[in-house]
């Protein structure tokens, strides 16, 4: 046996390696002894990379702790080893992981442990830090990552093995993309990481229980959201089928489209795309006014700025309101080829496992307001109306795909919280939303330029966007966006009254906000407006959440493929496809403070891309 001292938060621990059968009996008698004692055994994994579905993906250590030893048993050794780490994490009745959707889905795939099996022994330290305070570095937080945590609750020195193994790999000469792989099995430095992160995650898990039962965290959020991470876990394990041919084929054309559009922007002397500056210059001289800069002075030409130039919106659309600029449409094309050949196709082919099917990462507690995301790749920042990427997976062999998607859901939301009257009686009336506030704004007169303009203002409350963002996702002239935001608050005064009611309740208790499902949402000082999208985007986060868990009540798990924005992706056989749509579509329809949640399901060929326009059903 290899033993690795070290100490955390001034204490002595152990980080222990079985390299022989008899180190195996020393491990299998701690492991019983902890496992009669029903305290929680920390687990944590060590594979060649994070995509658990890609070709070639291995796992190569699993760890197991307390607070004071770690045993690392290196399944890649041999038989024993791995048999060794089956017994136990199968007959462990507690467990705690850190990110534990990640290791679940390891030990599925390479353990034959199923995510049913494991999931519900184990508690997911990540999400009770999330739930304690969601944010990021960025926004002010701690972050979710386990050594931030541990820096920050246990030992400031926590990251430093980080920082070693990253050394070590430099001194093999390799990448911190090849490192995991190809680092020796027996690397003293890594042995020590791997045992660390095991020893850090059963000290964090008792601080976090601590600080949760402190600071009155509603206790129900944590099974509601253990449950519905597995439920996104199995959704990942499923992955959908890549049509490899169309990814291939769409990887050629967007780079020639990129390099077309490159050409372009060259003979207006543009020779970097990327290169802010030489755009902001060239478009200087063309006659354009660029007006907005950055924090740091610059002239600002980012996506926004070179859309509008276009005459586009964010979504894309024509706003016909000038010319477009050619340099400025060349950029931004070029650049949109580039990314999504990059962030999306690419990605497919790297990430698509030995069965022709790729497995986003669905992360079920993301963003600051616990918004779902995908990434690998991140399929929610695809523009709404996209055929060309969404084409690219498909349903089952023999199934159809069926999408269902909330109603308007932010604005039936943000009605029900605000307890807005007239919005209430529109949406029991069963009238267009948008349509009914640009009549009560613009009069029974009101033009399909007024809709959008209606449509702009309501979403710039729940977002927390201003008159500038609201003119240029509109295209409207900004005198007739600040005379429409002044009758938008006097023909629903609810919301203003709302947003300063919630921003006096946080600045009451510490710059902090209790959403409607219990969750914390800590506000900025300076951004105190944005209570109204916390408080919105939380709730409709936690109406999808429980529509996801309904669908799991129902049997329907096996047939769900992704949760993206307020949309749930499904593949269903083609004979059954009308009834179980409807069966989402229940599932999804709800009543929220007295107001209907609805939703409406789509049924499609077997590209994704089929609910969408210009693409085949096939």
């Amino acid at each position: 046996m290899r033993v690795h001292e070290y100490r955390i938060a001034g204490e002595p621990v152990e980080v222990r390696v079985c390299t022989s059968e008899d180190d195996l009996e020393l491990f299998d008698v701690w492991a019983r002894d902890m496992a009669n004692s029903r305290e929680p055994v920390a687990v944590d994994t060590e594979t060649t990379g994070l995509d658990v579905f890609s070709v070639g993906h291995r796992l190569r250590l699993v760890q197991f702790g307390d607070d004071h030893t770690a045993w690392v048993i290196p399944v890649e050794a041999g038989r024993p080893f791995w048999q060794a780490a089956i017994k136990w994490l199968t007959r462990l009745p507690r467990m705690v992981v850190h990110n534990a959707a990640y290791d679940l889905l390891v030990l599925d795939r390479h353990m034959g442990l199923p995510l049913e099996e494991t999931f519900p022994r184990v508690t997911d330290s990540k999400i009770i830090a999330a739930l304690i305070d969601p944010r990021q570095p960025q926004d002010g937080g701690v972050g979710t990552g386990l050594k931030p945590l541990s820096a920050y609750w246990i030992d400031p020195n926590a990251p430093d093995t980080q920082e070693g193994l990253t050394a070590v790999f430099r001194s093999l000469k390799l990448t911190k993309a090849t490192g995991w792989a190809g680092v020796p099995l027996d690397n003293p430095t890594y042995e020590l990481y791997a045992g660390l992160d095991v020893l850090l995650t059963s000290r964090l898990l008792k601080v976090l229980r601590r600080v949760f039962v402190e600071l009155g965290i509603r206790p129900a959020l944590v099974p509601y959201e253990h449950q519905l991470a597995l439920v996104c876990a199995i959704m990942q394990r499923a992955g959908m089928v890549l049509d490899e041919d169309y990814v291939r084929q769409l990887d050629a054309e967007l780079e020639r489209e990129a390099e077309h559009f490159a050409r372009i922007a060259s003979r207006f002397g543009v020779e970097n795309i990327n290169s802010t500056r030489q755009v902001a210059d060239c478009l200087l001289a063309m006659g354009e006014a660029l007006t907005e800069r950055t924090a740091g002075g610059a002239i600002k030409a980012d996506k926004a700025v070179l859309l509008a130039l276009a005459d586009m919106d964010l979504q894309w659309n024509r706003l016909d309101i000038r010319r477009p600029n050619p340099l400025a449409n060349a950029v931004v094309r070029s650049k949109r080829a580039g990314k999504w050949r990059s962030a999306y196709v690419q990605t497919f082919i790297e990430t698509m496992d030995a069965n022709g099917r790729v497995h986003p990462n669905v992360n079920p507690l993301q963003a600051r307001t616990g918004r779902m995301s995908i990434n690998r790749p991140a399929l929610q920042t695809l523009p709404s109306s996209d055929a060309m990427i969404r084409r690219a997976l498909l349903a089952d062999e023999g199934h159809v795909t069926v999408s269902c998607d909330f109603a308007a859901v932010e604005m039936r939301v943000l009605a029900a919280l605000a307890d807005v009257r007239r919005m209430k009686e529109a949406l029991h009336a069963g009238r267009d939303l948008h349509d009914f506030t640009a009549e009560l704004v613009f009069g029974p007169d009101f033009t399909k330029a007024h809709r959008k303009l209606a449509k702009g203002i309501g979403f710039g409350k729940v977002y927390g966007g201003g008159a500038a963002t609201i003119q240029r996702q509109t295209g409207a002239p900004m005198e007739q966006v600040r005379v429409a935001l002044s009758a938008y608050d006097r023909v629903y005064p609810e919301i203003k009254r709302a947003s300063a009611r919630w921003q006096r309740e946080a600045m009451s208790n510490g710059m902090v906000i209790e959403t409607v499902t219990g969750r914390r949402q800590p506000l900025d000082r300076d951004r105190t407006y944005a209570v109204v999208n916390y408080m919105v985007q939380s709730a409709a986060r936690d109406v999808l959440g429980q529509a996801i868990l309904t669908m799991h009540e129902q049997g329907l798990t096996q047939y769900l493929r992704l949760p993206i924005h307020d949309e749930v992706v499904a593949s269903v056989p083609a004979g059954e496809a009308k009834e179980l749509a409807k069966a989402i579509e229940d599932c999804m329809t709800m009543d929220l403070f007295g107001v209907h949640i609805a939703a409406e399901a789509e049924i499609g060929g077997r590209p994704w891309g089929s609910l969408y326009p210009n693409c085949p059903a096939y």
